[in-house]
C-alpha cells in the first residue's frame, strides 16, 4: 500500500531525530523522499519504501 504524499506535508515519524524533533516537512518527492527537519532544518533522503515503514502520521499541507 503507498501512502498520497505530496511537497509541503508535514510528517511524523516513529523515531527521533538527534535534535528531538520527531516532525519533518516533504520537500521532494519521487523514488526518494526528500524531508526537512522543523526544528534544526537539516535536510535527509529516504527511500520511498523506508520512508513508508518509518512514518507514523501524515498531515496534508493547509491551503488557504
Amino acid at each position: 500500500m503507498t501512502i498520497e504524499i505530496n511537497l509541503g506535508d508535514v510528517v511524523r515519524l516513529r523515531k527521533a531525530h538527534p535534535c528531538g524533533s520527531h516532525e519533518w516537512e516533504v520537500v521532494r518527492v519521487g523514488a526518494d523522499i526528500g524531508l526537512k527537519c522543523l526544528k534544526c532544518q537539516r535536510r535527509v533522503l529516504l527511500e520511498r519504501g523506508v520512508f513508508e515503514r518509518r512514518v507514523k502520521s501524515l498531515s496534508p499541507k493547509v491551503t488557504n
